[in-house]
């Protein structure tokens, strides 16, 4: 078996749905290079919330983009589904990510100019899929936007725009769900519910989730939480 096949094998029963092996990363040039990841060792079981926390700096969302392979670490192996991400090229990746790894980030990303049903609808065209609106309509209905299919995110709430982000993650069926901060653009009460709602998703789906958050609250809710100083976990 050659090197490329044997580190693409598929996940086993009862192995890590994410394996982080002696990660390391700086990020920056000179004086002005900063260590951010230093030796991280994190396994992550099949349908486990994990929160990651510490404080601002420590590493929380650059560890999140590592495992998402939007960020490539210096050093060590990340290993997700059983596929090495050393074995992908950026291609390779991206075709990874989008039927894996769904994203939830604490600005939302939705494209302006599209109505939340395109904005859902994106990364099912770019798979192939050809009920794609059909499918986002329905991811929609799920996180309670049934009524909002055509509105812009200019004419959503911040809570609306982050379920509109949301159904977008969870529209390809991922395996995998990465959220960072996903409540940290909103008010208490929204919060609440965008995290209920996340959190109701990953039951009824069985997806993994690992969380990267600043809300002590939020972190609790996970069944394990993982905390970062200064670019090494700290306890787990």
């Amino acid at each position: 078996m050659d090197t490329l096949t044997a580190l693409s094998q598929p996940a086993t029963a009862g192995s890590p749905v994410i394996s982080l092996s002696g990660i390391d990363l700086s990020l920056g040039r000179g004086a002005a290079k900063v260590h951010i990841l230093k030796g991280i060792d994190l396994h992550v079981a099949p349908g486990e919330t994990v929160g990651l926390i510490g404080p601002s700096g420590s590493g929380k969302s650059t560890l999140l983009m590592v495992m998402a392979g939007l960020e490539r670490p210096d050093a060590g192996e990340v290993v997700v589904q059983g596929t090495s991400f050393n074995a992908l090229d950026e291609d390779g990746l991206a075709r990874f990510r989008g039927r894996e790894i769904g994203i939830v980030f604490q600005s939302f990303h939705l494209i302006p100019t599209m109505t939340a049903l395109e904005n859902v609808a994106v990364p099912l065209e770019l798979a192939g899929k050809k009920d794609a609106a059909e499918r986002a309509a329905r991811e929609l209905q799920a996180v309670g936007l049934g009524e909002r299919l055509h509105h812009y995110p200019a004419e959503l709430s911040g809570g609306e725009q982050q379920r509109v982000a949301l159904a977008r993650a969870l529209a390809p069926d991922p395996a995998i769900l990465l959220a960072d901060e996903p409540t940290g653009n909103l008010d208490e009460a929204t919060g609440k519910q965008i995290a209920d709602l996340l959190f109701d998703l990953h039951k009824a789906r069985g997806t993994t989730l690992v969380l990267v958050t600043h809300d002590a609250t939020l972190a609790q809710r996970c069944g394990r939480t993982v905390k970062l100083r200064s670019g090494h976990i700290d306890g787990a």
